[in-house]
Parts: C-alpha cells; sequence; structure tokens
C-alpha cells in the first residue's frame, strides 16, 4: 500500500513529471508525511488505562512463571523478581516494537505509534525507552504535568517523550 508521501497523492507518481534518478523528488512530495493526531489524547488516556489492566495480567503471569521456575530450580530463579516491575517497559517493547506498532489498549483505541519525521515503524529499543521516559516522568508529577501539557498546547498532540524520541502516536487508517 502506498501512502501519499511515497510518491504521490495516489500512491502513483507524480502527475506531469514521473520522478527521474539522480533528481531531486517533486516539490509538493518531499516532506515528512501529514500524521492523523488530532483527538489522541484521549485516546491514549483511555488506551493507557486498558494497558494497565493488560500489564497487571502480564505481571501475574511472569509472577506464576518465576515462582515455578524458583520451586524447580530450589530457589535459584526468584532471583527474577527483581526484573519484574520492568514488566511494562517489556510489554511496550514487545507490543509496540512489534509489526503492529500498537500495546493491546492502543489497538482497541485505533492508534499506533510511528516515527514522527518518516512515518515509518519503530524499533524494540526506541518503543522500551519510550516507555521507560512516560514511567520516569509518570513517577515525578511535575515532570508528568510538563509532559502532559506539552501534548496539549501542541497542535499535533505529541507528548514531551514523544519528543524527544521523534516518534507520534496516530489513528490508524
Amino acid at each position: 500500500m502506498a501512502n501519499s508521501w511515497q510518491g504521490g497523492p495516489y500512491g502513483g507518481p507524480y502527475p506531469g513529471n514521473s520522478p527521474q534518478q539522480g533528481y531531486a523528488p517533486p516539490p509538493g512530495w518531499a516532506g515528512p508525511p501529514v500524521l492523523v493526531a488530532h483527538g489522541s489524547l484521549s485516546r491514549r488516556f483511555i488506551a493507557y488505562l486498558l494497558d494497565i489492566a493488560f500489564i497487571f495480567g502480564f505481571s501475574c503471569l511472569l509472577w506464576l512463571a518465576i515462582s515455578f521456575l524458583g520451586v524447580i530450580t530450589f530457589g535459584v530463579a526468584w532471583a527474577l523478581y527483581a526484573i519484574l516491575p520492568a514488566s511494562g517497559i517489556l510489554y511496550s517493547a514487545i507490543t509496540v516494537g512489534g509489526p503492529r506498532q500498537s500495546t493491546l489498549g492502543m489497538r482497541m483505541m485505533g492508534l499506533r505509534a510511528v516515527r514522527a519525521t518518516t512515518g515509518g515503524p519503530i524499533d524494540w529499543i526506541t518503543a522500551a525507552v519510550h516507555a521507560l521516559l512516560f514511567y520516569v516522568a509518570l513517577s515525578t508529577f511535575l515532570l508528568w504535568l510538563l509532559d502532559i501539557g506539552i501534548g496539549v498546547l501542541r497542535a499535533d498532540r505529541r507528548m514531551g517523550h514523544d519528543l524527544i524520541l521523534d516518534l507520534a502516536v496516530v489513528r490508524e487508517a
């Protein structure tokens, strides 16, 4: 599926100008994609509330697996309880860094995360750092307020941690 920033308004070449090798792209199509972001803050909030429930379930499954492994390994695997608080970051790295580019809550709300400049996919490391920055902001109220305030004041509704990593959460088209 061709997008408007990949050649022309309907996926084909620019009308009247066929792209030639070695030349710059036509002036109307050289910029970054226009991302559909309006209304995404309320959708992101609801998606986050849904994700809290999914992360809780994921953490419970990890807790059971670590408990079972601890019994089998005579307590050695119980050291894995130390990574249990990072289950939210792991959840985001797997889901946002995966092929669908969204957490389960984001999918239910029709959102996905993309690179803001290219509209391309996000790798799992960037997704994990994105979640880490959000949780750091969430743990300090003033930083979280600043993060949300940036999203409210910007026309594209990108929050502070989105700007740092050049990401955008957009509606699925």
